[in-house]
């Protein structure tokens, strides 16, 4: 039987059969609102795919982790009551996961992929979990999209290689990917390691301060060791020669002494700006001007402990976005959304219902108390306290006080695309960014890309892919299509 006769014509549906109204938007609560636990379609796309894959992540597989201190110095009580922000000099125990994206547990380190960027600090008030990756921006916007995208990056299920035409075809018919995909393709696609990049929070979150005033923050933690990235040739041959190059350049530095730190710094943006700035500050694929949002120090993040053994201290880590502490909390960004049921979830697949309870996942600086008892490797700690609340036998109680602000919410439920805010659209930060490059780092960036879309099979793919380029500047679109054409023949 050939390839194409498996081939499903007709509408799309859900795994019981329903037609697919949208696949390209989840349901919010109005336009520019939070997204609904009534829309199964979103729920069942993102559970299907945490379990795709046993044991292994299904993104972020493969990577490296060390221990840490977050030291404050900068005074942000004013934004924010979190208490491990609350003085200058403060220090916090945190562990930080540096992985690819893409690709798998055996893969190698020096590869063209995102990095992942998961920090976890231990304060006080329960773990905060802080999760991003090495660029300010993601390929879409919306998590719905997400399961999709990561198909196009895997091993095709009929082939079992990633394919060209996947990529492309999906990004082509993405233009919201067109930023990333110039930030992936520039000379910071490859950074030489772990500990010469930057990390971002890269979602938007929310901070609230004493007097429940609200302030929408973006994160960058910019290395202290300098930007250090490979060539293409440069990282084929490392990826041969040594693919655990990263991982190792990290231990080695660590146990030298030499310990790897980060700036750490915020934008800040009062909430009476976001509704009318020119840009959707809830887009994950928009990053906010540093024109119009100086980024402002506040502190210093330093590795300076290995784990002791991968597995139960890398592996069998765990983070999730939805791990928020008093004055930290969520933004209405459609991605950031998806992800706070997604992580979890994925975690509660691959580890267990009790991961939270493995040492390097627990709260170190306060003892976590809740109702939740038995499953997979659950420890018996609470012995024979009562598992409900209220009760009136000395339990845990509730605080009522909320550990973010609520944001108000108007209009009908729907599959509401991201709004678009005046000077929106998918191809003008990129634009911006190919201009501000070197005619070097130009060069580098046309080659990458061109090497890539050659592969493809079909010239409406390439033209496609090549179009977004196109739009986002002229020069850019004229010189890839050159380039294109002259590999293609």
């Amino acid at each position: 039987m050939t390839q194409e006769a498996h081939v499903t014509q007709g509408p799309l549906t859900t795994e019981a059969g329903a037609p697919v109204a949208d696949n390209q938007n989840s349901e919010t609560a109005g336009v520019g609102g939070p997204v609904l636990v009534q829309d199964q379609l979103l729920l069942e796309k993102l559970a299907h795919f945490n379990r795709e894959r046993i044991p292994e992540r299904v993104v972020h597989a493969r990577g490296a982790g060390a221990y840490g201190t977050f030291t404050v110095t900068a005074d942000v009580t004013r934004y924010t009551r979190a208490k491990f922000l609350s003085e200058v000099g403060k220090q916090t125990e945190t562990f930080l996961r540096f992985s690819t994206v893409a690709d798998s547990l055996g893969g190698a380190d020096a590869r063209r992929d995102p990095r992942g960027w998961a920090l976890k600090f231990y304060t006080e008030e329960g773990n905060y979990d802080l999760v991003g990756n090495n660029t300010p921006v993601f390929f879409i916007r919306d998590a719905i999209k997400f399961p999709d995208f990561i198909h196009t990056q895997k091993r095709d299920p009929y082939t079992g290689s990633q394919e060209a035409d996947n990529v492309w075809d999906f990004w082509g018919l993405s233009p919201e990917s067109t930023h990333q995909v110039t930030w992936l393709f520039g000379d910071r696609g490859i950074p030489a390691s772990y500990r010469h990049m930057n990390g971002y929070g890269s979602h938007t979150f929310q901070w609230n301060n004493e007097a429940g005033e609200v302030f929408w923050v973006k994160y960058h933690f910019k290395t202290d060791q300098g930007i250090k990235n490979l060539t293409q040739a440069e990282a084929n041959r490392l990826a041969g020669e040594d693919p655990d190059s990263h991982q190792r350049d990290l231990r080695e530095s660590i146990e030298r002494g030499e310990f790897p730190s980060w700036t750490v710094q915020v934008q800040i943006m009062p909430d009476a700006d976001a509704a009318n700035y020119r840009f959707n500050p809830f887009d994950l694929t928009k990053v906010w001007p540093h024109e119009d949002y100086p980024p402002i120090e506040i502190g210093k993040l330093e590795l300076n402990r290995n784990p002791e053994n991968i597995f139960a201290e890398v592996e069998q880590s765990i983070f999730s976005p939805a791990h928020f502490v008093p004055g930290i909390g969520p933004s209405p960004d459609k991605m950031l959304q998806g992800r706070l049921f997604a992580y979890g979830d994925a975690h509660r697949y691959r580890v267990g219902i009790n991961a939270d309870h493995l040492p390097v996942n627990r709260p170190h600086a306060t003892e976590a108390r809740t109702n939740s008892r038995d499953g997979y490797l659950y420890d018996g700690r609470h012995k024979g306290a009562k598992n409900y609340e209220p009760n009136s036998f000395g339990g845990p109680f509730q605080t009522d006080r909320p550990l973010w602000q609520s944001t108000p919410v108007t209009g009908g439920t729907g599959n509401h695309a991201t709004p678009s805010h005046a000077e929106d659209n998918d191809f003008v930060q990129a634009g911006n960014l190919y201009r501000l490059m070197s005619e070097d780092e130009k060069a580098r960036l046309i080659e990458n890309l061109s090497g890539f879309i050659a592969k493809v099979s079909r010239d409406d793919i390439a033209e496609r892919a090549i179009s977004n380029f196109r739009q986002a500047d002229g020069d850019f679109g004229k010189r890839l299509e050159a380039a294109v054409q002259a590999l293609r023949g």
